[in-house]
């Protein structure tokens, strides 16, 4: 498996649209609910296009062998007492490929371009108990507080969210 940080999604789109249908379909909490609105997947994958054209994000992928089977983004503050800080989002792994480590490869990847490009600091927010926070606390995030109520679920509950940070 290969993991790469990429500055397009040319030619892997409709897989970036099955990944992230893929992770929805099976209960990811990654702002989207089901029934899925592919043209909302389209025009948000779009966006993404565009942030990454203007600099303001970073997207990264695990291909197997040529088959996109988990990402992530790093969103970047453009705000001028910020930019030492990235917003880590959407880490999907195919629910074909989950347990086998991706995430934590993925998420020290992302670790060392973010030092590249001279941030020092990343936050991001789970799920309040949803099995990416240990992800987050055995890589050395620290939790910095929960918000009840946070997020409407598929099943048109709502529910909390944590929000962590690590200095790097």
């Amino acid at each position: 498996m290969d993991i790469k940080s990429l500055t397009s999604l040319k030619g892997l789109e409709n897989q970036f649209l099955t990944l992230l249908t893929d992770c929805v379909e099976s209960g990811a909490s990654v702002g989207f609910l089901t029934p899925i609105d592919n043209t909302e997947l389209t025009d948000y994958w779009q966006g993404v296009e565009a942030d990454l054209a203007s600099n303001r994000r970073k997207l990264f992928a695990v291909l197997d062998e040529d088959k996109l089977v988990a990402c992530m983004q790093l969103s970047l503050c453009s705000k001028a007492n910020g930019r030492h800080r990235g917003e880590v989002e959407k880490l999907m792994v195919a629910t074909s490929h989950q347990g086998q480590g991706i995430s934590k490869k993925l998420m020290a990847f992302m670790e060392s371009v973010a030092i590249e490009t001279g941030i020092s600091l990343l936050v991001l927010d789970t799920r309040l108990g949803d099995v990416a926070s240990s992800l987050y606390r055995a890589i050395g995030f620290t939790e910095a507080g929960q918000i009840p109520n946070f997020a409407l679920s598929s099943n048109g509950q709502f529910e909390g969210t944590v929000f962590f940070y690590k200095p790097i």
